[in-house]
């Protein structure tokens, strides 16, 4: 089990942005549901936003076309996909009237809004807490403030030659472990990670037949290595997401400032 004491403090960021317009705001949401998760994603190759509007009882995924149309599909509480909403007629009309507001008032800002969120994140991680985007001329700008949760700390690599992890196919986001020896450039694969979905908490195991003495550094230090490593990319937000949530929910107005 990870030590959650090693981590960094979390960190209270404000980020001005130039935002104008928020169709979405102008829809109120069903207050039965309560507030959102928002999540959302943008593809370079195929220029297409995805957004996804999470609740405990189910989700609603939506997605620009190339011809310009959104498509949208629910999810059930338990991830299954369906063809039937798991909320009300009538709420379900509402949530996605503005999930769709929201995803076209989203996806006519792409990909600048991403470069600008990274902007922000960049600034926080080289330890300001304020960023300011710039505008040629004076306008209504948006404060959003967000709390930035901290990393944990880890070593670095301890063992011989280097290391990488990347995604691997299979169910609860897996990621392997690869080893690179001194003077080789063929990577072994010695340990993997996922997400338990029971606890959404990390899982790791090391892979059969590795020399850990060649390794450099022990079985029973790199799995604990390995889970820390997963919880910082995998687990625990990034600044990125945690400002770009923030954005999403000024632009649909579930932020409480509207």
């Amino acid at each position: 089990m990870t030590d959650m004491s090693l981590r960094l403090p979390t960190t209270h960021f404000r980020a001005v942005l130039d935002l104008g317009q928020r169709p979405a705001a102008q829809t109120p949401l069903p207050t039965a549901l309560g507030k959102p998760n928002l999540y959302a994603e943008y593809d370079d190759d195929d220029l297409i936003t995805a957004l996804y509007v999470g609740y405990e009882t189910g989700q609603v995924h939506l997605e620009t076309t190339p011809s310009g149309d959104v498509e949208h599909h629910f999810h059930l509480a338990n991830g299954d996909d369906s063809d039937l909403s798991p909320f009300g007629v009538a709420d379900t009309r509402v949530l996605v009237e503005w999930s769709t507001r929201l995803i076209v008032d989203l996806h006519r800002r792409m990909p600048d809004l991403l470069d600008e969120v990274d902007e922000a994140a960049a600034w926080h991680d080289a330890g300001f807490d304020l960023y300011v985007c710039e505008v040629e001329e004076p306008r209504k700008l948006d404060l959003i403030e967000v709390d930035i949760e901290g990393e944990l700390l880890t070593l670095p690599w301890l063992g011989s030659g280097a290391v990488e992890h990347d995604h691997i196919e299979g169910d609860d986001h897996p990621i392997a472990l690869s080893w690179t020896p001194q003077g080789s450039s063929d990577a072994v694969p010695i340990a993997e990670a996922w997400l338990d979905p029971r606890t959404d908490q990390p899982l790791t195991k090391a892979l059969p037949g590795i020399d850990w003495d060649a390794v450099g550094w022990g079985r029973d230090e790199v799995l604990p290595w390995l889970e820390a490593i997963y919880m910082n990319h995998h687990v625990l937000p990034d600044a990125a997401g945690t400002i770009l949530t923030g954005v999403l929910e000024r632009l649909g107005g579930i932020d409480g400032t509207d």
